[in-house]
C-alpha cells in the first residue's frame, strides 16, 4: 500500500453531548433513531412545546449521519424532491441562530463537472426541467471551470454550478441540534434499543425497549438502515437495501477552492478544519445479503442504468446478516443490541481509485496527506427518495427513513415536515412524493 493511503481507519466522532439515563415512562412523541432527522423532528417538536422522547440503541449520530460527506445540494435533485432541498438550504442557514452554535454550513457552491457530451447531456436537461423553480444553477464552460476551479488538468466539455449549494459539518451538526433539542426540553437517550411498538386496540400506544416500557400518543421511526428489520418483524414491508461509502479526509492543505466539486469518479468539498472530505463518487460498495435476494427485482431499473456503479461481493456480510433474527418478541434481545453501531470496514479500493482519479484531475491532490478513512452504510429506495409517511396499518406512527445517502442534507426539512405531520399542521412542504404506498 502506497504511504498516502496509511491512514487513521476510524468511523468520525462527533462533538461529545450529554444525553440523559433515565427512559420516562410517557411522553407524547417517541422518536426512534438519533441520527440528523430523528433529531431535526425532536427540535421542532420541542420548539412548540412538545414532550418528545429520542431513544438510539447505540450512539447519537453514531451511523451515517457522522459519515456523510456533508453536502447540502439542489442540484441534480428530481424536480418533486426540490421543494425539500430548497426548504433545507433555508433551514441550515438559520441554524446557527436557533441552535445557539455552528453547524459548519457555508454557502461556497456545488459544482459537476463532465467530461462526456453524455454527461453534460444529462445535466442541462435536468436544468431544463427545473426551470422556473427560482434556482441560481447555472451551465459552465471549460474556461469557467478553471476559473473556478483552477489547476485541472482534466479535459472538461463542461459543468454545472449552483451557487447558493453548500456544505456543513455532520461531526457538529447533529451535536448542535441535539443539545439545542435538549434545552428546550426533549430527552435523549444512547445505548437504548427500541425492541417492539406497542399497539393498543390497533393503534401504537408505545413502545417496548430494552430498560423498559414507554407509552406515548405517536412514535416516529427515523432508524435509517435498521428500519426495515424493525417494520418487517411488525408485518409492515419498507423497500431500503444497504450500500456503502467509502470516504477519507485529508489533512489541512491548500487546495483549488472552496466550492465542492464532483466528476464522474471523485468529488471533493473544503472542511471547517482546512482538510478535503473525498470519495469516489461513481462507485458504491454492495456487500450482498438476504434483503438483496427478497427485494432485489424491485431495482431493476436502477440496477440496470447504474450497475456499472456497483461494486458487488458476496461474503462475510451475508452470513453477519442472516445470523441477526428477523422476528422477535419484546421480551427478547433484539438485532439491535447485538449491532449497537452499524460500521462497515472500508473498501480501500474505492478510496485508492477516489485519490488517483481525483489527482489525475487536480494534481495539487498529490500533495495530500490521508488523516481518517470509514464507511458508511446508506439505506436506498428504488427511486432514491425517502419515506416520510404515516403507515395505514399502524396508525399513531410515521416514517421517516430510507434517505438513500440524501438524509444529511435534506434532515432538517425533513425533521419539519415530520413535525408538522405529527400535529396536523399543514404540511411545510408537500409530503405525498415522500409516501410509503408509492412503491
Amino acid at each position: 500500500m502506497s504511504p498516502l493511503f496509511k491512514a487513521f481507519t476510524m468511523a468520525p466522532q462527533i462533538v461529545p453531548v450529554e444525553t440523559s439515563g433515565t427512559l420516562p415512562k410517557q411522553t407524547t412523541v417517541v422518536v426512534i433513531g438519533a441520527g440528523i432527522v430523528g433529531l431535526s423532528t425532536a427540535l421542532c417538536l420541542a420548539e412548540q412545546g412538545v414532550p418528545v422522547v429520542v431513544i438510539e440503541k447505540g450512539r447519537l449520530a453514531g451511523e451515517q449521519s457522522s459519515r456523510n460527506l456533508g453536502w447540502v445540494r439542489k442540484v441534480m435533485r428530481p424536480p418533486v424532491d426540490l421543494p425539500m432541498a430548497q426548504l433545507a438550504e433555508r433551514l441550515w442557514a438559520e441554524m446557527p441562530s436557533r441552535v445557539g452554535d455552528d453547524c459548519g454550513f457555508r454557502q461556497a457552491g456545488i459544482a459537476y463537472v463532465s467530461g462526456t457530451e453524455k454527461e453534460q447531456a444529462v445535466y442541462e436537461t435536468w436544468l431544463e426541467s427545473v426551470r422556473g423553480s427560482g434556482l441560481d444553477s447555472r451551465l459552465l464552460t471549460p474556461a469557467q471551470i478553471a476559473d473556478l476551479i483552477p489547476g485541472s488538468t482534466g479535459s472538461w466539455v463542461g459543468g454545472i454550478l449552483t451557487p447558493s449549494d453548500g456544505r456543513a459539518e455532520p461531526t457538529m451538526a447533529c451535536s448542535a441540534i441535539a443539545k439545542a433539542a435538549m434545552a428546550k426540553g426533549a430527552v435523549i437517550l444512547e445505548n437504548c434499543a427500541v425492541r417492539k411498538l406497542v399497539t393498543t386496540g390497533g393503534a401504537v400506544s408505545g413502545v417496548v425497549t430494552e430498560q423498559g416500557e414507554i407509552s406515548c400518543d405517536q412514535v416516529v421511526l427515523a432508524g435509517g438502515v435498521w428500519s426495515r428489520r424493525f417494520l418487517a418483524n411488525h408485518g409492515v414491508g419498507l423497500l431500503t437495501l444497504p450500500l456503502v461509502a467509502a470516504v477519507l479526509r485529508t489533512e489541512p492543505m491548500e487546495g483549488p477552492t472552496d466550492c465542492a466539486v464532483g466528476g464522474a469518479d471523485f468529488s471533493f468539498r473544503k472542511r471547517l478544519d482546512g482538510g478535503y472530505t473525498i470519495t469516489q463518487r461513481g462507485a458504491l460498495f454492495a456487500p450482498l445479503t438476504l434483503d438483496h435476494l427478497l427485494i432485489g427485482l424491485k431495482y431493476l431499473p436502477t440496477l440496470m442504468a447504474q450497475w456499472h456503479n456497483l461494486r458487488v461481493s458476496f461474503g462475510r456480510e451475508f452470513f453477519d446478516d442472516l445470523a441477526l433474527q428477523r422476528r422477535w418478541k419484546a421480551e427478547q434481545t433484539s438485532p439491535f443490541e447485538k449491532v449497537r453501531t452499524m460500521d462497515p470496514p472500508v473498501n480501500q479500493a474505492l478510496n485508492d481509485e477516489a485519490m488517483r482519479n481525483l489527482i489525475a484531475a487536480w494534481p495539487e491532490f498529490a500533495k495530500a496527506k490521508i488523516a481518517q478513512q470509514w464507511g458508511g452504510m446508506i439505506d436506498v429506495t428504488p427511486d432514491s427518495m425517502p419515506v416520510i409517511s404515516k403507515v395505514k396499518k399502524l396508525p399513531n406512527l410515521t416514517l421517516a427513513t430510507g434517505f438513500s445517502g440524501h438524509g444529511f442534507g435534506t434532515g432538517p426539512a425533513a425533521g419539519a415536515l415530520v413535525a408538522d405531520m405529527l400535529m396536523g399542521n399543514e404540511p411545510i412542504i408537500d409530503p405525498t412524493p415522500y409516501r410509503l404506498d408509492r412503491f
